[in-house]
């Protein structure tokens, strides 16, 4: 999926870049390096959703509810509040692409998330009171598998069980026809 999605990305950022002579920015940090759920959601998945997330949801959510609950429990209030509207609006995505009523198999998959998200916190908190610090090569690969698994049980089956994987396929080899057509030929020498 990452991949896809930076060839996507990568399509509409070369006419900007040709036609304005800016570059647009990134929308992924090296994902595949993530060492924790807070570190892949957080600073290198979707940079342009996660800061959006984090203004319209995170933080009004966090601000509101501080002074009742704390600010502990308000972080882990706001952080399942934001999994549960990018789940939501995943849903939406999901209904606009296939045009079937909602599994929420898409919101699941984000809850489940928010609360790992915020487990981790808790416990990486608790462990680096008592000076333990689970190394990265450790992390990284279990933060992946965590990645895939849930994925593959709960975000990626909506959509392959409605044709949009090889639906988006075929666009994508419209899209590069399409391009190749209306460049000149030296830039693919």
């Amino acid at each position: 999926m990452y991949l896809g999605i930076e060839l996507v990305l990568a399509l509409c950022a070369a006419p900007v870049r040709t036609l304005f002579g800016f570059e647009i920015e990134p929308q992924f940090n090296e994902p595949y390096l993530s060492t924790s759920l807070q570190d892949f959601w957080g600073r290198r998945w979707n940079l342009m959703v996660t800061r959006t997330l984090r203004l319209t949801v995170y933080n009004p959510i966090r601000h509101v509810i501080k002074s009742n609950v704390g600010s502990t429990w308000a972080n882990y209030i706001a952080t399942l509040a934001t999994f549960v509207v990018s789940g939501l609006m995943h849903e939406i995505i999901y209904y606009y692409l296939t045009r079937v009523s909602p599994t929420w198999e898409v919101t699941w998959f984000f809850v489940l998330h928010g609360v790992f998200t915020s487990v981790e916190v808790a416990v990486k908190k608790i462990a680096l009171r008592r000076g333990w610090r689970l190394h990265r090569a450790i992390s990284g690969p279990l933060t992946l598998a965590f990645l895939a698994v849930t994925g593959n049980w709960l975000f990626f089956p909506p959509l392959e069980r409605n044709g949009v994987v090889t639906k988006a396929i075929g666009e994508y080899a419209i899209m590069v026809d399409f391009v190749k057509d209306k460049l000149p030929l030296h830039l693919f020498s």
